[in-house]
This record gives structure tokens, C-alpha cells and sequence, in this order.
């Protein structure tokens, strides 16, 4: 993997223009970041767990020195640049692009994935970095909680789903706010990345919509909130009428309503397009006693300001739904399989540069398994296997030399 990784993606040349504030350091950056990148890749989840594995051959060859210990590691870490990490990430997105791995959906746009993710939680430490919370407010039992919250931005392809960027909640800020600021550095590194960005209720919010319009990209977001005036135009206008279209899609039959022109969210500087769905799932056969469930039906409804000659329904349909990339294939992976929350060091730069190389990591991992392997490789060996495959070469010994 480590071949195909420089081979193809360059990635000793990305990982090499991470820099940090060290004047004269003892120990090199890359032999940092490399060991830390190894962490990621192999999947072991502790820096002291790395710090044991200072005989391996595998290891030492790819760090290019003795293994740094964990506090080494930690401490730098709190020291690097992270946009020096996001430059990485920038790299290697443009290999990928001109080498065409990344393949567009059926519909042509690449849809941005913004959610926000709280990587810890805990009553005890706390840094400068840490957002606060009361629990139990009120009561006798009322504690202060410490918490670090960033948003993450995923793009979208066919089979492949690429994190962009990180960016921390402050102190004092909401999520939406912390979006837009990703969002305003996205606009400028990536430019012509991504069509539309999709976000869940959360960010169906003015301001948000206002910001993605003033970079002249669309946006499509969730719609909930029963006190506003544009959902009860829309609950007017779609109420008592039979869908306008209907499809299948992934075993669920979908009825829809759309329509466009909405100025009832007058805080928005463009009229909006609100879809309605009604989704029914095929009955599911239990495997206890062989009964069918018919699962319950559920609805939808989206504003976006993607007009109907750019997305027809079914494409807003498809893509309000991939939304959830970014929790199944995003954060979900990341955290069980790659330890991305773990706090290796309770700093915020230094969680924002972890889990910005544990973003490295996972783009390199999933492109080598879905654009390098064979697909009867995929078949035979799961993702989980080759990682374990991954971790028993740092955990392999040189073969002793026999005795004449």
C-alpha cells in the first residue's frame, strides 16, 4: 500500500511540507508525522501501543529513523501548522483528479458533505480550546462539561468519498458559523471541487444559504421546523395533491412533490425550491419466525436552491439522501476503525492536526482498496482484512540469520 501511496498519490512529497514552530529540532518533522501516519494506517489506536513497536523493520524503513516517543509525538503535534496538513490533503486530491480516480456521479454533480462531529467529551481536563457545556443545569447534581466539536467537510463520488477539510468550533461560536468558515476556505483551495453543498436541519438557516450563494454554489439542506412560514407554504401547496413523479430507488418506492419559486424565506437572497417525499420499503422477512414486517413509511422535505434544469427530482432525492455519507463512510469509519477520536493529546491544535492526518490516512486507505485493487480482491478480502494485513507488518520481526 505504502508503494502505491508514493507511487501514484506522491504521498511522502504531501507529508513532507507539513512544518511546525521547532527552531532546531532534534528530530526531523516527516519522522513526526510518518510515525503518527503509521499509527493511522495500521490501526493501533495508541501512541505508547506505536511507541512498543521501535524494533520493527517495516516501521523503521518507512519512518526513515528510530521510532520518536509517544510524548515526542504528542508534543510536535501541538506544534505543526495544520494548514500545512490541508496542503497535503489539497495535493493529493489534485493526483487523484488528474489521474481520474475520482469518477462523477450519474447526474454530474459532486455534492459537499458538511456535518459537524464532537470527537470527546469528559468533566476533568480541559485546554484553551475546549467548548463548555452545564449538565443536570439547575439541580444539585449540576456539572460544567468540556468538549472539542469541529465540522468536516466529505466530497462525493461514485464508490468514493474523499474528506476535504476540518474546522474547529470556538469557544463562544455555533456550528453554523464554524461551517461558513470552512466553507469560505473551501471556496477558495477547491473552487471548481463541488457543485451543491448538503447539510441536515441544522443549517437550514439564512445566513448559511446566504454564505454558499455569495460563492455562487448551490445548497441543500434538510427542512423540519414546523414555525417556519416557508414549510407552511409548502404543507399549502402539496397537502391534498396526488406526487408528481414516483421511482424506485434501493428497494424503496418514492412519491414526490416539487416545486419552485418559494419566497416565503424572505431572508434569502434567491427563491428556493422545496422537494416533498413519501418513502415506502419493501416488507423485510425476519429470520426468527419467517414473518414479513412492512417497515413504516417515512417523508422528506428538502430546500435547495438547485433549479429543476440542474437537478430533477430524483437526482435532489438521491442527493439529500447521500447526505448520510459523511456519518456511514465519514465519521463512522473513521472513529471505529482509524481511532480518529481518540485524544492522543489534550490540545486543540494537536486534535485538529490528529484528526486532520487521520483524514490523510483514511483517503489513502480507501482509494488503494477501491481504485487499486482488483475487484476480486474486494470480493475475497474485505477492508478489515487488508488493514490487519497492514498491522502484522509492523508487528513482524526480522527472521533471525541461521547459525552456520
Amino acid at each position: 500500500m505504502i508503494d502505491y501511496a508514493t507511487k501514484v498519490i506522491h504521498l511522502s512529497e504531501s507529508l513532507a511540507q507539513v512544518r511546525d514552530s521547532r527552531k532546531c529540532p532534534q528530530i526531523l518533522t516527516p519522522v513526526i508525522v510518518n510515525s503518527a501516519f503509521s499509527m493511522f494506517i495500521a490501526r493501533i489506536g495508541s501512541l505508547n501501543a506505536l511507541e512498543q513497536l521501535n524494533e520493527s523493520p517495516a516501521l523503521r524503513n518507512f519512518v526513515g529513523a528510530q521510532l520518536p516517543s509517544a510524548d515526542t509525538i504528542g508534543r510536535v503535534f501541538g506544534l505543526i501548522n495544520p494548514d500545512t496538513f490541508r496542503n497535503a490533503i489539497a495535493d493529493i486530491y489534485t493526483r487523484l483528479k488528474r489521474n481520474k480516480s475520482l469518477e462523477l456521479l450519474e447526474h454530474g454533480l459532486v455534492p459537499l458533505n458538511i456535518d459537524g462531529h464532537e470527537s470527546h467529551a469528559t468533566y476533568d481536563r480541559h485546554c484553551d480550546g475546549c467548548l463548555e457545556r452545564t449538565i443536570n443545569k439547575g439541580t444539585e447534581h449540576e456539572r460544567i462539561q468540556y468538549y472539542h466539536r469541529h465540522v468536516t467537510g466529505q466530497l462525493v463520488f461514485r464508490n468514493f468519498s474523499m474528506l476535504l477539510d476540518a474546522e474547529p468550533q470556538r469557544p463562544g461560536e455555533d456550528e453554523v458559523t464554524c461551517a461558513i468558515r470552512l466553507l469560505n476556505r473551501l471556496a477558495i483551495t477547491y473552487p471548481r471541487a463541488f457543485d451543491v453543498v448538503v447539510a441536515d436541519a441544522l443549517y437550514a438557516k439564512s445566513n448559511f444559504f446566504n454564505a454558499i450563494i455569495a460563492m455562487k454554489k448551490d445548497v441543500l439542506t434538510v427542512l423540519k421546523d414546523d414555525r417556519r412560514d416557508l414549510l407552511k407554504d409548502a404543507d399549502g401547496l402539496f397537502s391534498g395533491k396526488p406526487p408528481q413523479y414516483s421511482f424506485e430507488m434501493n428497494r424503496t418506492t418514492i412519491e414526490c412533490w416539487d416545486s419552485s419559486g418559494f419566497l416565503s424565506w424572505s431572508n434569502v437572497t434567491k427563491p428556493v425550491r422545496v422537494v416533498r417525499t413519501r418513502e415506502s420499503k419493501q416488507p423485510i422477512r425476519k429470520q426468527l419466525n419467517g414473518e414479513h414486517e412492512t417497515p413504516p413509511v417515512s417523508s422528506w422535505t428538502w430546500v435547495t436552491t438547485l433549479p429543476p434544469h440542474r437537478a430533477r427530482t430524483q437526482v435532489i432525492v438521491q442527493i439529500g439522501h447521500g447526505r448520510w455519507s459523511i456519518e456511514n463512510n465519514g465519521f463512522n469509519e473513521s472513529v471505529n476503525h482509524f481511532f480518529s477520536d481518540h485524544v492522543y493529546k489534550h490540545d486543540a491544535s494537536a486534535m485538529l492536526n490528529f484528526w486532520l492526518l487521520s483524514m490523510i490516512t483514511y483517503n489513502v486507505f480507501r482509494c488503494f482498496y477501491l481504485r487499486n485493487l482488483k475487484p476480486a480482491v474486494q470480493i475475497k478480502h474485505t477492508m478489515l482484512h487488508i488493514a490487519r494485513e497492514l498491522q502484522s507488518e509492523l508487528y513482524r520481526r526480522r527472521t533471525p540469520a541461521k547459525p552456520p
